[in-house]
């Protein structure tokens, strides 16, 4: 994706700038998520028990796996701004987690520029309205406004 203007970016504040990919949320992915974080209850990682005495008919994503995958779907839906090639998470000001996302869904997320503004540094804050769409589903599995920094290139030495 072709870097933007800075310029360029602030006139789409308010607007949807990009959707990402489908991305399935797989059994594999989410016992990997409990390994690195310890977070083992059974909805996430027994499918049996999760059938049986659940109401969701098998495992479901923990909620900051799917808010996770943000970092990888922000890379396919939004350009860089130009000059600045590395972004770095600022934080959230809301999360909600409206809907649970079950094994084998199809998840994506859109992206809307909620505000732009440019430090006396040179950083770029950026704060998005993002949206966690869980395919043939009404209801979103997230929605939150994310802030990001966009850091200056280096000037070459």
């Amino acid at each position: 994706m072709k870097p933007i203007a800075i310029d360029d970016a602030k006139a789409l504040i308010g607007k949807e700038i990009g959707v990402s990919e489908w991305r399935t949320v797989t059994q594999k992915m989410i016992d990997l998520f409990a390994d690195a974080t310890d977070d083992h209850q059974f909805i996430h990682t027994d499918p049996e028990r999760a059938a049986r005495e659940t109401p969701y008919g098998g495992t479901i994503a923990h909620g900051f796996l799917t808010l996770s995958l943000l970092s990888t779907m922000i890379f396919e839906a939004v350009p860089q701004v130009e000059g600045a090639s590395v972004g770095v998470n600022f934080g959230f000001d809301k999360i909600r987690f409206t809907n649970m996302v079950r094994t084998g869904s199809r998840i994506r997320a859109h992206f809307v520029l909620a505000d732009l503004k440019v430090r006396p540094s040179g950083i770029i804050e950026c704060a998005y309205d993002v949206s966690v769409e869980i395919e043939n589903n009404i209801k979103p599995a997230i929605t939150a406004r994310w802030l990001t920094l966009a850091m200056p290139d280096r000037p070459p030495e």
